[in-house]
Protein backbone atom coordinates (compact mmCIF):
# COMPACT_ATOMS: atom_id res chain seq x y z
CA UNK A 1 0.00 0.00 0.00
CA UNK A 2 1.40 3.35 -0.99
CA UNK A 3 0.38 5.23 2.12
CA UNK A 4 2.06 2.61 4.29
CA UNK A 5 5.36 3.07 2.44
CA UNK A 6 5.14 6.82 2.98
CA UNK A 7 4.33 6.46 6.67
CA UNK A 8 7.31 4.15 7.10
CA UNK A 9 9.46 7.30 6.89
CA UNK A 10 10.14 8.40 10.47
CA UNK A 11 9.60 12.11 9.87
CA UNK A 12 6.34 11.57 8.00
CA UNK A 13 5.14 9.17 10.68
CA UNK A 14 5.93 11.68 13.42
CA UNK A 15 4.18 14.45 11.52
CA UNK A 16 1.12 12.25 11.03
CA UNK A 17 1.06 11.45 14.75
CA UNK A 18 1.28 15.14 15.70
CA UNK A 19 -1.40 16.22 13.22
CA UNK A 20 -3.75 13.38 14.17
CA UNK A 21 -3.11 14.00 17.87
CA UNK A 22 -3.95 17.68 17.51
CA UNK A 23 -7.15 16.76 15.66
CA UNK A 24 -8.09 14.17 18.28
CA UNK A 25 -7.72 16.53 21.23
CA UNK A 26 -9.38 19.53 19.58
CA UNK A 27 -12.30 17.62 18.08
CA UNK A 28 -12.76 15.70 21.32
CA UNK A 29 -13.49 18.93 23.16
CA UNK A 30 -15.79 20.11 20.36
CA UNK A 31 -17.64 16.78 20.64
CA UNK A 32 -18.13 17.22 24.40
CA UNK A 33 -19.27 20.81 23.95
CA UNK A 34 -21.79 20.39 21.18
CA UNK A 35 -22.99 16.75 21.02
CA UNK A 36 -26.03 16.01 23.21
CA UNK A 37 -25.90 13.66 26.19
CA UNK A 38 -25.34 10.74 26.67
CA UNK A 39 -23.14 10.56 23.55
CA UNK A 40 -21.22 13.68 24.57
CA UNK A 41 -19.66 11.68 27.41
CA UNK A 42 -17.67 9.65 24.88
CA UNK A 43 -15.44 12.71 24.69
CA UNK A 44 -14.58 12.15 28.35
CA UNK A 45 -13.76 8.50 27.69
CA UNK A 46 -10.19 7.30 28.24
CA UNK A 47 -11.21 4.16 26.38
CA UNK A 48 -12.09 6.13 23.26
CA UNK A 49 -8.63 7.73 23.25
CA UNK A 50 -7.07 4.28 23.67
CA UNK A 51 -9.10 3.05 20.69
CA UNK A 52 -7.80 6.05 18.71
CA UNK A 53 -4.23 4.95 19.50
CA UNK A 54 -5.13 1.43 18.37
CA UNK A 55 -6.62 2.75 15.12
CA UNK A 56 -3.48 4.78 14.46
CA UNK A 57 -1.24 1.76 15.06
CA UNK A 58 -3.45 -0.31 12.77
CA UNK A 59 -3.44 2.38 10.06
CA UNK A 60 0.28 3.11 9.81
CA UNK A 61 1.31 -0.49 9.03
CA UNK A 62 4.79 -0.18 10.48
CA UNK A 63 6.79 -2.08 13.09
CA UNK A 64 5.68 -2.31 16.70
CA UNK A 65 8.36 0.05 18.03
CA UNK A 66 7.50 2.85 15.61
CA UNK A 67 3.77 2.29 16.00
CA UNK A 68 4.05 2.38 19.79
CA UNK A 69 6.12 5.58 19.74
CA UNK A 70 3.86 7.28 17.20
CA UNK A 71 0.67 6.33 19.05
CA UNK A 72 2.19 7.69 22.27
CA UNK A 73 2.99 10.96 20.49
CA UNK A 74 -0.61 11.03 19.21
CA UNK A 75 -2.08 10.86 22.72
CA UNK A 76 0.47 13.19 24.32
CA UNK A 77 -0.20 15.89 21.69
CA UNK A 78 -3.96 15.38 22.09
CA UNK A 79 -3.86 16.56 25.72
CA UNK A 80 -2.68 20.17 25.17
CA UNK A 81 -4.77 20.29 21.98
CA UNK A 82 -7.85 19.46 24.06
CA UNK A 83 -7.09 22.26 26.53
CA UNK A 84 -6.30 24.66 23.70
CA UNK A 85 -9.79 24.02 22.34
CA UNK A 86 -11.18 24.69 25.81
CA UNK A 87 -9.25 27.96 25.87
CA UNK A 88 -10.52 29.07 22.46
CA UNK A 89 -14.12 27.90 22.78
CA UNK A 90 -15.01 28.57 26.41
CA UNK A 91 -12.11 30.77 27.51
CA UNK A 92 -10.57 28.39 30.05
CA UNK A 93 -7.31 29.45 31.71
CA UNK A 94 -4.14 29.08 29.65
CA UNK A 95 -2.25 27.72 32.67
CA UNK A 96 -4.14 24.44 32.47
CA UNK A 97 -1.94 23.52 29.49
CA UNK A 98 0.98 22.85 31.85
CA UNK A 99 -0.93 22.02 35.02
CA UNK A 100 0.05 18.81 36.92
CA UNK A 101 -3.23 17.20 35.85
CA UNK A 102 -2.31 17.78 32.18
CA UNK A 103 1.12 16.24 32.72
CA UNK A 104 -0.53 13.23 34.38
CA UNK A 105 -2.82 12.78 31.39
CA UNK A 106 0.21 12.93 29.10
CA UNK A 107 1.86 10.21 31.18
CA UNK A 108 -1.24 8.04 30.84
CA UNK A 109 -1.17 8.85 27.11
CA UNK A 110 2.34 7.45 26.81
CA UNK A 111 1.32 4.21 28.51
CA UNK A 112 -1.89 3.80 26.51
CA UNK A 113 -0.19 4.80 23.25
CA UNK A 114 2.48 2.14 23.63
CA UNK A 115 0.03 -0.63 24.54
CA UNK A 116 -2.65 0.18 21.99
CA UNK A 117 -0.26 1.21 19.22
CA UNK A 118 1.30 -2.24 19.44
CA UNK A 119 -2.17 -3.80 19.57
CA UNK A 120 -3.03 -2.06 16.30
CA UNK A 121 -0.02 -3.66 14.62
CA UNK A 122 -0.79 -7.06 16.12
CA UNK A 123 -4.37 -6.88 14.85
CA UNK A 124 -2.97 -7.08 11.29
CA UNK A 125 -0.97 -10.26 11.98
CA UNK A 126 -2.18 -13.77 12.78
CA UNK A 127 -2.40 -16.26 15.62
CA UNK A 128 -2.48 -15.18 19.24
CA UNK A 129 -1.15 -11.70 18.43
CA UNK A 130 -4.14 -11.02 16.19
CA UNK A 131 -6.51 -12.27 18.88
CA UNK A 132 -4.97 -10.19 21.68
CA UNK A 133 -4.41 -7.12 19.50
CA UNK A 134 -7.95 -7.07 18.15
CA UNK A 135 -9.39 -7.80 21.60
CA UNK A 136 -7.76 -4.84 23.37
CA UNK A 137 -9.91 -1.99 21.96
CA UNK A 138 -13.09 -3.89 22.77
CA UNK A 139 -11.71 -4.84 26.18
CA UNK A 140 -10.97 -1.27 27.21
CA UNK A 141 -14.50 -0.23 26.21
CA UNK A 142 -15.95 -3.16 28.16
CA UNK A 143 -13.83 -2.17 31.17
CA UNK A 144 -15.13 1.39 31.04
CA UNK A 145 -18.67 0.06 30.61
CA UNK A 146 -18.17 -1.94 33.81
CA UNK A 147 -17.02 1.22 35.60
CA UNK A 148 -20.18 3.00 34.52
CA UNK A 149 -22.32 0.01 35.45
CA UNK A 150 -20.89 0.19 38.96
CA UNK A 151 -22.45 3.65 39.33
CA UNK A 152 -25.96 2.47 38.50
CA UNK A 153 -28.22 3.13 41.47
CA UNK A 154 -26.02 5.92 42.84
CA UNK A 155 -28.33 8.94 43.33
CA UNK A 156 -25.46 11.27 42.38
CA UNK A 157 -25.52 9.93 38.81
CA UNK A 158 -29.19 9.19 38.19
CA UNK A 159 -29.97 7.01 35.16
CA UNK A 160 -27.04 8.26 33.07
CA UNK A 161 -24.64 5.39 33.91
CA UNK A 162 -27.03 2.90 32.32
CA UNK A 163 -26.77 4.61 28.94
CA UNK A 164 -23.04 5.24 29.25
CA UNK A 165 -22.41 1.57 30.01
CA UNK A 166 -24.64 0.37 27.16
CA UNK A 167 -23.04 2.72 24.60
CA UNK A 168 -19.53 1.56 25.49
CA UNK A 169 -20.46 -2.12 25.48
CA UNK A 170 -22.17 -1.78 22.09
CA UNK A 171 -19.15 0.05 20.65
CA UNK A 172 -16.88 -2.74 21.88
CA UNK A 173 -19.04 -5.35 20.18
CA UNK A 174 -19.22 -3.30 16.97
CA UNK A 175 -15.42 -3.10 16.79
CA UNK A 176 -15.22 -6.89 16.96
CA UNK A 177 -18.00 -7.29 14.41
CA UNK A 178 -16.61 -4.81 11.89
CA UNK A 179 -12.86 -5.38 12.24
CA UNK A 180 -12.86 -9.17 11.91
CA UNK A 181 -13.78 -11.25 8.94
CA UNK A 182 -14.91 -14.63 10.26
CA UNK A 183 -17.24 -15.85 12.97
CA UNK A 184 -14.40 -17.91 14.46
CA UNK A 185 -12.13 -14.88 14.75
CA UNK A 186 -14.90 -12.85 16.32
CA UNK A 187 -15.59 -15.57 18.87
CA UNK A 188 -11.90 -15.87 19.77
CA UNK A 189 -11.47 -12.13 20.11
CA UNK A 190 -14.62 -11.76 22.20
CA UNK A 191 -13.41 -14.59 24.42
CA UNK A 192 -10.09 -12.79 24.89
CA UNK A 193 -11.70 -9.39 25.39
CA UNK A 194 -13.63 -10.44 28.51
CA UNK A 195 -10.63 -11.38 30.72
CA UNK A 196 -8.65 -8.46 29.27
CA UNK A 197 -11.54 -6.20 30.28
CA UNK A 198 -11.15 -7.43 33.87
CA UNK A 199 -7.47 -6.51 33.72
CA UNK A 200 -8.44 -3.13 32.31
CA UNK A 201 -11.00 -2.61 35.06
CA UNK A 202 -8.29 -3.28 37.62
CA UNK A 203 -5.99 -0.80 35.87
CA UNK A 204 -8.71 1.84 35.84
CA UNK A 205 -9.33 1.26 39.53
CA UNK A 206 -5.63 1.54 40.41
CA UNK A 207 -5.37 4.73 38.39
CA UNK A 208 -8.23 6.26 40.35
CA UNK A 209 -10.92 6.22 37.68
CA UNK A 210 -13.38 4.16 39.71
Amino acid sequence: MRGSAVLADRRVLTTAAVVCGFALGFLDFVWIKFVPSPFADLGNSSAVWAVAAFAFGWWVRTGVVRAAAAAAVLLVVAVPSYYLAALLIQHDALAVLWAPSSLLWMFFGILAGVVFGIAGVWARTSGWRLTVGAALPAAVLFAEAALQAGRIGDPNYGDEPVWLAVIRAVLGLLIILVALRSTRQRALVLGAAVPLALVGLGAFTLAGFA
